[in-house]
């Protein structure tokens, strides 16, 4: 009974996660595919649209998930090193 409800269980957590195209769609919801050649520049020579988050290392952001939303991460010194929705 025990090794049913294991399987039960791995079957459960398998319906979680996202197949690749979930990924991409989540990806170009925002325009972040379009930008990936943008890591490992400056983020002050790019102007991005409004309602873009900048977050530089250390910073408190919500959790909230919204797809249209553009996430840019910095390291200390101001260099974009991660460019994603949500």
């Amino acid at each position: 009974m025990r090794f049913a409800t294991l399987i039960l269980a791995l079957a459960a957590l398998g319906a979680c996660v996202p197949d690749a195209g979930e990924e991409d769609n989540r990806a170009s919801a925002c325009g972040a595919d379009a930008l990936q050649p943008l890591v490992g520049t400056p983020v002050g020579e790019h102007d991005f649209a409004d309602g873009t988050r900048i977050i530089p290392p250390g910073t408190a952001v919500t959790m909230d998930f919204r797809s249209d939303r553009l996430n840019v991460e910095t390291d200390e010194g101001g260099t974009i090193t991660r460019i994603y929705c949500g």
